[in-house]
């Protein structure tokens, strides 16, 4: 066979065929919608950097990250609005936020495991007819049991969605992109806490905190469409069986791999929690004040995820290594400039940069690492992330309980942040003695 031509086992109605379709490589529509090649794999370089479809596919993808990004964290901006209405104090409106991480967390892997023989495409669809359906409750939600009842169904999508997700980004691109893929699929979410929180807080303060789910939904059935229209037919799914792919997971690569996204995760979340008061009482900002610099701090996030994607694009362990290095030193820096505004805001700026821009790597480590469970465990790694966020904000609370003060949480960042620089650089070491393949 000449190389101007490749082979595809699906026909165009996505069904197993004795015959083999041909199409010249310079043609993607037929893969596009078929999405797999000999090996059962999605299209990988095959696509064509100057192809339209796989900018389609991830902006649907990003747009499905706003929306999930958006209902995750708006709670925060609403808690007095929703403790007023439902009759209970603002720690247990509070709860609301712990409520939607454990839905997270569990719901990963037993989503993950109920789509998992699912057309990659369906599955998606699927996910986010949950995210909508779990939105919808809590706009009609009468009671704050029911209410935290749809807060942890419209979060059992979040980790499934964001793994297979990841995947279906990573494999639509040129394998040169893989990374960046990723990280603009994640851009969805860094722009949630930039606009749709602000935006989202703003609609439920003036027309009431249902209104603000009621939109969230509003933009479900956005994305819902635009998955329906632009990502491709028939992907396969993982085609090992659940004990295969678990054994994929149980390798030390791949736990070593999620646990550095724990590590990185609890770096941020020990003091960003905690970031309100530290800007009020260290830095003595007004509450007005921290609103916007949440936004410097949003655009941060937004900046560094896409500078994270080309460089774990580049050299993934070693910018994941600099990239840590930087963060503590960051850190570091924080506990000097806190007191001074101008500095403090920029310095919070970087910090959120250099903080996603670990993000997009370390997905695609644990996905380049669990290549026989690439959807199960990048799901997973969702999971690891949550828990990262919960476990940061557990150490800031028992860190301030026993006396740390607030000006001093960086440090405690910074050494949770060199913890995850250490298992990156044993990570790299093991990379390096591994033997290569002829």
């Amino acid at each position: 066979m000449s190389a101007g031509w490749r082979l595809c086992y699906f026909c165009n109605r996505g069904r197993r065929s004795n015959q083999i379709a041909r199409e010249p490589a310079g043609s993607t529509m037929h893969s596009l919608r078929c999405g797999a090649t000999t090996d059962g794999n999605f299209l990988r370089s095959e696509l064509s950097a100057a192809d339209p479809g796989w900018r389609l596919v991830l902006l649907a993808l990003a747009m499905a990250s706003f929306g999930i990004g958006t209902t995750e964290f708006v709670i925060m901006g609403l808690l007095p609005e929703v403790a007023g209405d439902l009759g209970v104090t603002i720690p247990q409106a509070g709860l609301l936020v712990s409520g939607y991480a454990l839905g997270v967390v569990f719901g990963a892997p037993l989503l993950a495991a109920a789509t998992a023989r699912l057309e990659r495409r369906r599955a998606l669809m699927l996910l986010i007819a949950i995210f909508i359906g779990g939105n919808a409750l809590c706009a009609i939600a009468p009671s704050y049991a029911l209410l935290m009842g749809a807060r942890i169904v419209a979060a059992l999508c979040h980790g499934a969605f964001f793994g297979v997700g990841a995947v279906v980004a990573s494999r639509v691109v040129p394998v040169e992109r893989r990374a960046q893929a990723i990280a603009l699929m994640f851009t969805g979410l860094t722009l949630a806490n930039v606009l749709g929180v602000p935006f989202g807080t703003a609609l439920g303060q003036s027309f009431g905190w249902r209104a603000t789910f009621w939109a969230v939904a509003a933009i479900g059935v956005g994305v819902a469409m635009a998955l329906y229209a632009w990502l491709p037919r028939h992907m396969p799914a993982q085609g090992a069986g659940l004990m295969q792919q678990a054994r994929t997971l149980g390798r030390a690569p791949v736990l070593l791999a999620m646990l550095i996204s724990v590590l990185a995760s609890a770096s941020l979340f020990s003091v960003f929690t905690y970031i309100a008061p530290v800007l009020e009482r260290v830095t003595r900002e007004t509450p007005h004040q921290v609103t916007w610099i949440l936004v410097v701090f949003g655009l941060g996030l937004t900046l560094g995820n896409l500078a994270g994607g080309r460089l774990g694009d580049w050299r993934l362990m070693p910018s994941v290594i600099g990239v840590f290095i930087a963060l503590i030193s960051v850190l570091a820096l924080f506990t000097v400039t806190e007191r001074t505004p101008a500095l403090a805001i920029t310095t919070i700026f970087l910090w959120g940069a250099v903080a996603f821009a670990l993000v997009s790597p370390l997905q695609m480590r644990v996905v380049n690492e669990a290549s026989g469970a690439p959807d199960l465990a990048s799901t997973l790694n969702q999971g690891a992330f949550n828990l990262g966020n919960a476990a940061g904000a557990f150490a800031g609370e028992l860190a301030l309980t026993h006396g740390v003060s607030y000006g001093s949480l960086p440090w405690l960042g910074a050494g949770l942040a060199t913890a995850g620089l250490a298992f990156s650089v044993l990570a790299w070491t093991l990379d390096r003695r591994a033997p290569v393949a002829a």
